[in-house]
């Protein structure tokens, strides 16, 4: 009996970034379950006889996609097409669902012999393609990756044994003047040394630099939140791109200012909703079926915002000039919602508050912003406000005694959509640890 084990080098976290390099060890060994004595005689007896002989392993690395989408009949006979001429071994390694990338196999070994409690060790290693999706679990779609590790004993069927990891995306630069960015000025300045070799700076360090760059930089957006009756508040967003890990902390102003105050928020929840859009290409006759309904009963499509601003003249007014042109709206509301999944929420009661803060977390387990052929996952943060025109109570403050708020109070709802894009933290900074992955061929 051999049993194989593999276990990646990077034990505190099997999160791995695209262009980053998986390493992982294997070992193949001559499992006995008996006692010593007994091993050593059987050992010394037959030591030909319980030799265990493997003729070949590879290990590689999938990509797999797992989606609800209906292909139509061309789609299936090129799947059928790409089908015919494939070794045993894919036909092996295929999981539920389709292989979008994968990587060339490496041979670990050819026609290896164990001793019973023998044991051998391998080193692999492969680097995740930077093309590739990241690791995603959504409604309609799933991405994930597994190492692959294949083996065949003589006159025996192929084994396989997977080790799965996690894969988050990270943006490509793809400006070649920015990749003189990560070298220190310092650097060009030092008199130059002959002797010394300059390290050259990898595709990933790049990517890395310019992603804590974007991230790191704080732009503040400003915007004015207004219904029928007049202004509610101000909403400022500090900077526009976040990573895992990170805390969306933005500010409400509710002071009138000028102006006299005609409505008061009395509460507000903001939500960090995440968005999976299907962009799955669709047939002429389709998409004109579609916008021929598009007049009818597809309230689900339209954004919440622009129903409710429609519905009961809710207006939230953005300080930059090109949010708050008609024709922003106009695309907005032809904009699909997709699906929905709420991921942190906070709510707060603020009907005598002037101004507070909005502090949403991000988790280390979700997503980031990504785009492949066949979905985009984006990510947006959902206002609901609730307001009244009932100032101070409906009544004036008493001069003995304590203000009473009455029992009932005439409220109006209106909700507003942010988008922000999240970006993936590096994962040696997220704690997921892995465990020893075994297969037992009899």
């Amino acid at each position: 009996m051999i049993e194989i084990k593999a276990k990646l080098l990077r034990a505190d976290s099997a999160i791995y970034a695209t262009g980053e390099k998986v390493e992982c060890l294997i070992e193949f060994t001559n499992k006995v379950f008996c006692d010593e004595q007994t091993a050593s005689q059987a050992r010394d007896a037959n030591e030909a006889n319980s030799r265990e002989n493997l003729a070949w392993a590879s290990a590689q690395l999938h990509c797999y996609r797992k989606t609800s989408y209906s292909t139509s009949a061309s789609e299936r006979a090129a799947e059928l097409t790409e089908m015919i001429g494939r070794t045993a071994l894919d036909a092996v390694t295929q999981a539920p669902g389709d292989v979008i990338v994968a990587t060339k196999p490496k041979i670990l070994f050819c026609d290896l012999r164990l001793l019973p409690g023998e044991t051998k060790m391998y080193f692999f290693n492969e680097f995740v393609p930077r093309d590739g999706p990241p690791t995603y679990r959504g409604h309609n779609i799933r991405y994930f990756y597994k190492i692959t590790i294949a083996t065949q004993r003589v006159k025996s069927k192929v084994q396989t044994l997977t080790v799965p990891i996690r894969v988050l995306p990270i943006p490509i630069i793809s400006r070649p003047d920015e990749l003189p960015v990560t070298v220190e000025t310092n650097e060009e300045l030092a008199p130059t040394n002959p002797f010394l070799e300059k390290r050259e700076i990898s595709e990933l360090e790049i990517s890395w630099h310019h992603l804590k760059n974007v991230t790191a930089r704080r732009a503040p957006k400003f915007y004015r939140i207004s219904n029928k009756h007049g202004f509610v508040g101000r909403f400022c967003l500090f900077k526009p791109a976040y990573k895992l890990g990170e805390d969306i902390v933005g500010s409400l102003d509710f002071a009138p200012g000028v102006n006299p105050q005609k409505v008061r928020c009395v509460q507000f929840s903001v939500k960090l909703q995440q968005q999976e859009l299907s962009i799955r290409p669709q047939s002429v006759h389709n998409h004109q079926l579609q916008s021929q309904s598009s007049t009818g009963d597809d309230g689900s499509s339209i954004n919440s915002f622009d129903m409710a601003s429609i519905a009961s003249g809710v207006v939230a007014d953005n300080l930059q000039k090109s949010a708050t042109s008609a024709s922003s709206w106009d695309k907005e509301a032809r904009e699909t919602t997709g699906k929905l999944s709420t991921i942190s929420t906070s709510h707060q009661v603020c009907y005598a508050i002037i101004q507070t803060q909005v502090v949403v977390p991000i988790p280390l387990h979700v997503t980031p912003t990504f785009c492949t052929e066949l979905v985009d996952v984006r990510w947006r943060l959902h206002f609901e406000f609730v307001t009244t025109t009932l100032m101070d109570f409906g009544n004036p403050n008493p001069e003995f005694g304590e203000l009473k708020a009455p029992a009932e109070i005439p409220v109006e709802t209106m909700v507003w959509n942010l988008p922000v894009t999240v970006y993936a933290a590096n994962p040696l900074q997220i704690y997921a640890p892995n465990q020893t992955f075994n297969l037992l061929i009899k």
